[in-house]
């Protein structure tokens, strides 16, 4: 379900597995091409990037697997709900995370959907690569110490 964001992000949808599963190197901002059904289902916070990555084919980035359901007043006009959708980038951008990704090891993850200022429809992804199953563990066990900790600091006054 949309709600407010960071200063002017109006976020629709986010992938917290992701930062759970793998490391975040990089991110960037991108467009996405979307359909007019498509645009009007975000409005109403209707979308899923849970199992969604991105990657390269043909000189262009791709957003897979994510899922934004099909407007309720679409008719037949509507969109197909889990389709390729093309993410804009500038060339430049675009040539760099082709070089990651052949390099190995590196994956392209959506972190959120949010609409910006302008209304506009961006994609926050990440280049990242994949936690092994101590680290996620770790990870959880600082979470933990770290909220341990604030409640034995408020606590003391």
């Amino acid at each position: 379900m949309a709600g407010k964001g960071v200063a002017g992000r109006k976020l629709i949808a986010q992938n917290r597995k992701a930062r759970h599963d793998y490391h975040i190197d990089e991110t960037y901002e991108a467009g996405i091409q979307l359909l007019g059904t498509e645009v009007k289902s975000l409005r109403e916070g209707r979308a899923n990037l849970g199992d969604s990555f991105a990657q390269e084919r043909d000189g262009e980035v791709m957003l897979m697997n994510a899922h934004i359901a099909p407007y309720s007043a679409g008719g037949r006009f509507n969109h197909e709900p889990v389709r390729p959708r093309k993410l804009l980038l500038h060339r430049r951008q675009i040539e760099k995370l082709r070089g990651e990704l052949k390099r190995g090891g590196v994956t392209l993850v959506p972190l959120s959907l949010y609409f910006n200022e302008k209304g506009r429809a961006k994609v926050e992804l990440a280049l990242a690569h994949g936690k092994k199953q101590h680290d996620k563990r770790a990870a959880e066990a600082e979470r933990d110490w770290q909220r341990q900790k604030g409640r034995l600091m408020r606590a003391r006054g």
